[in-house]
């Protein structure tokens, strides 16, 4: 039964709580979370955030070592021929700079974070935390 209180311009406003999705229910974020039910968005956000930022340098080394190697294959195969000495350099050239860039952007966060005493890398948004 709806009550005045739960009318707004003639919707029904559900009861306040937490925000659940359906779709996350028996899935392993429900595992992961600790959660019984229907795990809320705020233990999603919490498990998603972090293993993003985490597959994202994965990707980013993983990328680098694929670089390296092909530019290393390619040095060895080029057969003195100098265009393709220079493509092989190019390459290594390449994957050492977004090696450089993808450890200096991890550090400088660092830094800040040090340096000013905030969480960068951790949002803090009333009853979410992600570290």
């Amino acid at each position: 039964m709806i009550n005045s209180n739960q009318l707004l311009a003639g919707v029904a406003v559900p009861p306040q709580g937490n925000i659940t999705n359906p779709l996350f229910k028996g899935t392993i974020l429900e595992s992961l979370s600790g959660a019984t039910g229907n795990p809320s968005t705020t233990d999603f956000l919490n498990i998603f955030i972090p293993n993003a930022i985490g597959l994202l340098f994965v990707v980013g080394i993983v990328g680098f070592m694929f670089m390296m190697l092909w530019g290393a294959v390619q040095w060895i195969f080029s057969g003195g021929d100098k265009g393709a000495i220079e493509g092989a350099r190019g390459r290594i050239t390449n994957a050492l700079v977004g090696l450089i860039l993808l450890l200096s952007t991890f550090a400088i966060i660092k830094l800040i974070e040090a340096f000013f005493g905030i969480n960068i890398l951790t949002i803090d948004i009333g009853g979410l935390i992600i570290q």
